[in-house]
């Protein structure tokens, strides 16, 4: 396993971070895994050096993090673990149990740290921009989960560049703990995070940990090019044929499909690695839950492109418009607790 720092902080996190919104309770989503299921897997993917572990407290309406602290904990010594999560969804009916204030900030990183089983979180992150809350306040309460030991480190997610760019200017002008990394969308279906977001990244010493690598799985093929779901998750995942099943998206995988074939890999291989060498890129987040696909995953590091196949991804893709997720925040945590991610 290869490990990098986030950002410009000493935190040393391996070169996948392994993404845990497909574990916890099956009720919330069809696809996910119960704890019985998810222990080998977890267990493999320590074994095979991963660190880095990402979850979020809506993620199964909080047992994701309840699962990923029981399996991480009897599984790995905690210094060992990079343990992140995320606040900002609803996390009840109440008008005050959601967003960036600073009263939900308070109440959910306590009720994560009691989810997760750990006295610490070592990142985190911010799930939106909550245009419903001063930044000053959120930004304020933030470095007060980091001040009083309950998280090492803060992270941000999905949001414009110009709202992340604020938040790192307001923090600095206060002497706050500022954000290391960025979740961000990012992908070969979806590259428009390379327009203003990346290079924002690259420029502030933050670390892109960007999510749905392989585009809900529609790069690893998950779907017939008329759209129709294959797998469990995409038969399921409605909002994935939002984002990915257009003629423009079709191309590409053809093209990632024709270069895999060369290299004699699988298109989930070729589309990892591909962002792996993306400059600014630290960890990918991957949802494997299947043994042999994580294991796969863990060949991508190592591979490297050559500018011809550079080239054929680069040409192939077109300019589109922002998915609606990224303008998920704008709705200040209201309409968004429909497990959109």
């Amino acid at each position: 396993m290869q490990y990098l720092n986030l950002g410009r902080s000493g935190l040393k996190v391996s070169r996948l971070c392994f993404g845990m919104m497909s574990y916890g309770d099956p009720r919330w989503r069809p696809w996910i895994l119960d704890s019985d299921r998810a222990r080998p897997i977890i267990r493999r993917a320590v074994e095979l050096g991963i660190n880095f572990f990402d979850t979020a407290d809506m993620y199964s309406n909080g047992e994701s993090e309840v699962l990923t602290g029981k399996l991480l904990l009897e599984t790995a010594r905690r210094e060992n673990l990079v343990i992140a999560t995320k606040v900002f969804m609803p996390t009840g009916d109440g008008p005050n149990e959601r967003g960036l204030s600073r009263v939900h900030i308070m109440a959910a990183v306590d009720a994560s740290l009691k989810r997760l089983g750990t006295d610490y979180i070592d990142l985190y992150q911010i799930h939106r921009f909550d245009p419903g809350t001063p930044m000053e306040e959120t930004l304020d309460a933030l470095n007060g989960v980091v001040k009083s030991g309950k998280a090492r480190y803060l992270g941000a997610s999905t949001m414009r560049a110009w709202q992340f760019c604020k938040l790192l200017s307001t923090a600095d002008s206060h002497g706050w703990h500022r954000f290391i990394s960025m979740q961000n969308h990012y992908n070969l279906i979806y590259r428009e995070e390379e327009r203003e977001m990346i290079p924002l990244c690259q420029a502030e010493g933050v670390g892109v940990v960007p999510y749905s690598p392989l585009a809900r799985g529609f790069l690893a093929g998950n779907r017939s090019r008329d759209g129709e779901g294959i797998t469990v998750r995409a038969k399921n995942d409605k909002r994935a044929s939002e984002f990915y099943a257009g003629e423009s998206d079709n191309r590409i995988y053809e093209v990632v499909a024709a270069l895999a074939k060369e290299r004699d890999m699988s298109t989930a291989q070729m589309s990892l690695a591909w962002l792996l060498n993306r400059p600014g890129v630290v960890a990918p987040v991957i949802g494997s839950t299947n043994i042999g696909h994580l294991e796969e995953a863990v060949t991508s590091m190592d591979m490297q492109f050559a500018a011809v196949e550079l080239q054929c991804l680069d040409e192939v893709y077109s300019p589109r418009a922002e998915l609606a997720i990224v303008r998920a925040g704008e709705t200040a945590g209201g309409s968004v607790g429909n497990g959109t991610v």
